[in-house]
């Protein structure tokens, strides 16, 4: 009986709910750049804005509405970029302010829009208002960042904890006092609760905007409402206060997309950022679907056994969620991520097909699809095998934390392989040449050795590749408004091979099969699903019947659109 009164109720506040406002970013494909590992045009072995620019053509031909660059500001580079010393001026390695809008200028004649990486919740201790704020409690800088006093026996304010490792208070022994960084040490917090710092940033944001940008993606945004003397790192009680701010003084009055990167977001907050009458964001990047696979105790660097039950679980959570309001990002990885080909799929065994079938189930979600460089031709996790051969920082710092803990040297490596962030920062894999084609010299970290074998230039040459597979997924969301405002419905949950689900719009419906196993499978389709429609697409031959009984080979995928009476 509570079930059902609670159905009526949400019934009743979705009937009084506006229609979603259509937005040009719900067809859009977005593709993730990382700068540093994507193009070296200047033979320097770091990636480069003139190299993407040369790079403008392919990624048109694939269909991408929309380019995130990872962030290009001038940097010191202790965590690759993240750390920034200089809100309005380029990194010299990548180029210059020039070159960006000439990026700009050569994307929009080609209809894509450029992303900015917005990095707000700390900068780099180079950066001029923290050089300032050291020199003194009295300097007006002081307040731009967050000092505390040294605890019982001058140890820091309290138990707060780095993601990066160690404490997230580092002492400044001139003025006895200590500065949070919620990441590296290098990585100072800003004082959000400081009027004049949300001030600089939205005039920061502001001129970027001026210089033709399509919008922003906030990196770890849930962490600027922080109150850290209850240690309390996200969800802090202004945060949403000052979304709001940022949006009436900034892109509230643009066309603009802006994408909240929240690891904390749940289904319910996610609607506080994106909600229709929220005046927020478009979205929030969310991380169920990654943590849900990670170890209570040593968190990624020991990953649990892939889940497909507990996946869908997670996907289709959300995709009830914001059903009517809101708006989901759809991706399998990024910059921090392992490769979805070797996390989801079988990069071994069938890389093709899982490549193909993991693209299927994602890009005919409700929801913006990102691609992060490399997915669309099947890049890999790098395999390295010792741990001088990464370069990110967090690996780092947690190969000696962790083996300080008693988890062996062995068991670090297997995990970083796969799970750690420089599986996806090896260089992009464009032809058969030296080092992938990505430079002339040796990169800045190594280049995947299957480069050979993978790569963009034989994958754009083949018409049944991963490439042309995202290029006509792409080209779907585009021509069927099926998949881009149909309901969800999930179908088989419990089955531990296959994630089966409909979409559905008015008189069409689109039925999604995938198998996530390396084998056969069997499947007894529900009644509802009984149908012969066309087959939109397929990674094996088409399917367009579909029966009470029906096997699908090892990770086959297919889409059928049918109509409902």
């Amino acid at each position: 009986m509570v079930s059902g009164i609670h159905d009526q109720l949400t019934e009743v506040i979705l009937q009084a709910l506006p229609p979603l406002e259509r937005k040009w970013w719900h067809t859009a494909t977005i593709y993730q750049v990382y700068p540093r590992s994507f193009c070296d045009l200047n033979g320097d072995g770091i990636g480069d804005i003139p190299g993407i620019t040369s790079k403008l053509d392919y990624l048109k031909a694939l269909g991408i509405d929309v380019i995130w660059l990872s962030p290009i500001y001038k940097s010191p580079m202790d965590d690759n970029g993240y750390d920034i010393s200089d809100y309005r001026d380029i990194a010299p390695e990548f180029g210059t302010l020039a070159d960006f809008d000439r990026l700009v200028a050569e994307a929009r004649l080609r209809g894509i829009g450029i992303l900015l990486d917005l990095v707000v919740n700390h900068t780099s201790d180079e950066h001029p208002w923290f050089q300032e704020s050291r020199k003194g409690k009295d300097n007006p800088f002081r307040d731009f960042y967050i000092w505390r006093e040294p605890g019982a026996g001058s140890a820091p304010p309290n138990g707060l904890k780095s993601a990066f490792g160690g404490p997230a208070w580092t002492l400044d022994e001139p003025s006895g006092e200590y500065y949070l960084h919620l990441f590296s040490r290098r990585q100072p917090d800003l004082n959000w609760e400081n009027p004049i710092v949300r001030r600089e940033i939205y005039d920061m944001m502001n001129w970027w905007m001026e210089r033709g940008i399509a919008g922003f993606r906030m990196d770890v945004i849930d962490y600027i409402g922080k109150q850290p003397d209850s240690s309390l790192v996200t969800d802090g009680p202004h945060l949403h206060d000052y979304l709001q701010e940022m949006h009436r003084e900034t892109f509230g009055s643009r066309n603009i997309l802006t994408v909240g990167e929240a690891w904390s977001a749940t289904p319910g907050s996610a609607l506080l950022y994106s909600g229709r009458d929220r005046h927020e964001l478009s979205m929030v990047f969310q991380f169920e679907h990654v943590t849900q696979a990670w170890d209570e105790t040593w968190g990624k660097w020991r990953p649990k056994p892939f889940d497909l039950v507990g996946l869908k679980s997670v996907l289709s959570k959300w995709q009830y969620a914001l059903a009517d309001d809101g708006w989901n990002s759809l991706f399998w990885g990024n910059h921090d991520l392992p490769r979805a080909l070797s996390r989801y799929g079988d990069a071994t065994g069938y890389p093709v097909e899982s490549a193909k079938m993991l693209a299927t189930v994602l890009h005919l979600l409700k929801g913006t699809p990102f691609i992060y460089q490399g997915e669309e031709i099947g890049m890999t996790n790098a395999a390295f095998t010792a741990i001088d051969q990464y370069r990110d920082i967090e690996t780092l710092n947690m190969h000696r934390l962790h083996i300080e803990a008693g988890l062996s040297p062995e068991d670090f490596i297997k995990g970083a392989n796969e799970n750690g962030r420089d599986n996806a920062r090896t260089p992009m894999q464009w032809n058969t040449l030296a080092y992938g084609g990505f430079s002339t010299v040796p990169p800045w970290i190594e280049v995947n050795p299957n480069y050979s074998t993978i790569n963009a230039e034989a994958e754009v040459a083949d018409e049944r590749s991963i490439w042309n597979h995202y290029r006509r997924l792409i080209a779907l969301r585009k021509s069927h408004e099926v998949i881009v405002y149909g309901e969800f419905q999930s179908w088989l949950d419990q089955h531990p091979d296959v994630f089966v689900y409909t979409r559905t719009l008015d008189r069409e419906r689109l039925v999604v099969v995938a198998n996530f196993s390396s084998r056969d499978v069997a499947l007894h389709l529900p009644g509802e699903l009984h149908c012969v429609g066309e087959c939109l697409i397929s990674n094996y031959e088409p399917v367009t019947s579909l029966g009470e009984s029906i096997s699908i080979r090892p990770y086959e995928a297919f889409a059928v659109l049918t109509r409902v009476e």
